[in-house]
């Protein structure tokens, strides 16, 4: 029990300096400063999604709207809950705050290397605080940190990895503007990557 006080104690001190940050506005980036991102330690499975969208700085909520219905549509398939997995277990991003949308404002903006770095940190943090033993990358930016960088998702989506004692598994941007996922050749490697999901959250949570 003292370990999990500690945790949790922890946590929310990163929680609060992470809701504090301002390191990309002082390096210049133009961002919306609210780091998005939700849940406890103890969780057992970790989504890390690329950057919050401007309809999650909207709700302060991650994976809200679309992109967030076609995720959970695809681990419900793996027979994990919305309403659970949000209440139980974790999900943060590669950065925390909305970077803004792109020069050409169609979309959102992609945050750049620095920026990335300046919030690696807080995700090293959270892995290790959360101590997660499934953690799911979500679209390239999210997947390459596990990943080798310029591998091809077609190659990746699917498998499963284990790094660190915790297995990895892959899944593309839910993204309504991702041509990827919506490709009939793709699909079979969404269901691969979610036949794995499910077969890790049955051995994580065989009661739920």
């Amino acid at each position: 029990m003292g370990n999990k006080n500690r945790s949790e104690r922890c946590l929310a001190e990163l929680h609060s300096r992470m809701s504090g940050c301002r390191l990309c506005l002082d390096a210049g980036y133009s961002i919306y400063p609210r780091a998005i991102f939700s849940g406890q330690a103890g969780a057992r499975i970790m989504i890390i999604g690329q950057a919050p969208g401007i309809t999650e700085k909207e709700a302060g909520r991650p994976f809200n709207a679309g992109s967030g219905t076609r995720l959970f549509k695809w681990l419900e398939q793996a027979g994990i809950n919305e309403g659970w997995f949000r209440a139980e277990q974790y999900i943060t991003a590669v950065t925390k705050c909305y970077p803004g949308s792109s020069a050409s404002g169609s979309g959102d903006r992609l945050p750049s290397k620095t920026e990335q770095g300046l919030c690696r940190p807080y995700l090293d943090d959270e892995i290790n605080l959360v101590e997660p033993e499934l953690i799911i990358p979500v679209g390239r930016l999210a997947i390459g940190l596990f990943f080798p960088s310029g591998a091809k998702l077609v190659g990746i989506i699917g498998t499963q990895i284990r790094l660190d004692g915790r297995w990895v598994v892959p899944l593309p941007h839910p993204s309504r503007a991702s041509r990827w996922h919506q490709a009939e050749v793709n699909r079979e490697k969404i269901a691969n990557a979610v036949l794995l999901i499910r077969e890790h959250f049955l051995g994580l949570y065989p009661g739920v």
